[in-house]
C-alpha cells in the first residue's frame, strides 16, 4: 500500500531510532551516514523504486538497488524491515554471531533485499553497471540504482567505472552519491580533496543533478523522480545529494566522529528524546 507523504516523514524518524537502537545494543557500527541517508532509502523504498515481495536475486522486469558504502547497513537493513522485507523483530539480532545481520552487508545467509556483499569500499559501481548490462542484455527496462559516500570516491575503482558506465552508454542507472563531505578520519576536503564532483561526472560523460536538500525528503522523492526521466537518453546518470551526517540527532549532526560510534546510554536517551514519536517507537 502505497504511503502519504506524513507517513513516509514519520517513517523517516522510526528509522532513525531503529539505527541508533541497532548500534547501541552491540556498542558497534556506524550511525552517522546512516542517519544521514534515512530520507535517501525512505524516498527510494517508499516512492521511487519498483519492485515486489517476496524479494528474488533475479527481480526479473524490477529496479534494483545496490549499496557500495555498506558500513551503512543499520539504515539499509531498518528500511528494508520496515517496508517488509523480513521481520522488523530481526533488527534485535545486528551484528550478533550467526545473524543474517552482519555489519556489513552479505549474500551468504540470503537476507531479503541484499543483492552484493558490500563494505570493502569503491566496488558497488562495478557491480551495478554490470547488473544494468544484464538488465539491458535480458531485454528488461528497469532501473539500477545504487549509493556510494563521498569518500569511496576517492578510490580509482570508481573513476574506471565512471569511465566505463558513459563510454558503454550504460543509461539504465542511477547513481546517488552522499555528499556529506565527512570520512572515518576527518573532512573529505582536508583526508583528500574531490574537486569539482559535478565538473568531474560532467567531463566523465555523466548526467549530473544536484540536490542541496539531501534531508528533506519531498526533495529527495523529486530529484529521484526527476533522474528517471533522464535515464535511456545515452548517459549514466549521477545524483549528487548533499546530506548531515547523523542529521536528526543535534550533536551528532555534521561530525565525522560519529562515522562509527555508538552512543552510550545517556547520548542514546538525548537522541531518543529528539527523535519522539507519539506512538511506542520498539521493535
Amino acid at each position: 500500500m502505497s504511503k502519504s507523504i506524513e507517513e513516509l516523514k514519520s517513517l523517516t524518524t522510526q528509522i532513525r531510532r531503529d539505527i541508533l537502537r541497532m548500534v547501541h545494543a552491540v556498542n558497534s557500527g556506524h550511525p552517522g551516514g546512516s542517519l544521514g541517508c534515512t530520507e535517501f532509502f525512505t524516498a527510494l523504498y517508499g516512492k521511487v523504486m519498483n519492485y515486489k515481495l517476496p524479494f528474488t536475486m533475479e527481480g526479473k522486469n524490477e529496479d534494483h538497488f545496490y549499496l557500495s558504502n555498506g558500513h551503512i547497513s543499520p539504515v539499509f537493513y531498518s528500511t528494508l524491515a520496515r517496508f517488509g522485507f523480513f521481520p522488523v523483530d530481526e533488527l534485535r539480532t545486528f551484528r550478533k554471531l550467526d545473524s543474517r545481520l552482519q555489519g556489513h552487508p552479505t549474500t551468504h545467509e540470503g537476507l531479503p533485499g541484499v543483492r552484493v556483499a558490500s563494505g570493502s569500499l569503491g566496488q558497488g559501481l562495478s557491480v551495478a553497471l554490470g547488473a544494468a548490462q544484464g538488465k539491458k542484455l535480458d531485454g528488461d527496462n528497469s532501473i539500477v540504482y545504487s549509493l556510494h559516500g563521498d569518500g569511496e570516491l576517492q578510490e580509482g575503482q570508481n573513476w574506471e567505472a565512471i569511465m566505463y558506465a558513459a563510454g558503454k552508454k550504460v543509461d539504465n542507472i542511477i547513481s546517488t552519491i552522499d555528499y556529506n563531505g565527512q570520512q572515518i578520519d576527518g573532512s573529505t576536503e582536508n583526508v583528500l580533496s574531490l574537486g569539482n564532483l559535478h565538473a568531474k561526472f560532467e567531463a566523465f560523460g555523466w548526467t549530473v543533478l544536484e540536490e542541496k536538500n539531501g534531508n528533506d525528503l519531498e526533495a529527495v522523492i523529486a530529484i529521484l523522480e526527476k533522474a528517471k526521466t533522464e535515464t535511456g537518453k545515452g548517459k549514466p546518470v549521477v545524483i549528487l545529494l548533499h546530506t548531515e551526517m547523523g542529521y536528526g540527532v543535534d550533536y551528532m549532526m555534521g561530525s565525522h566522529a560519529w562515522h562509527g560510534k555508538a552512543p552510550n546510554d545517556e547520548q542514546l536517551d538525548t537522541a531518543f528524546k529528539q527523535l519522539y514519536l507519539e506512538a511506542p517507537a520498539d521493535y
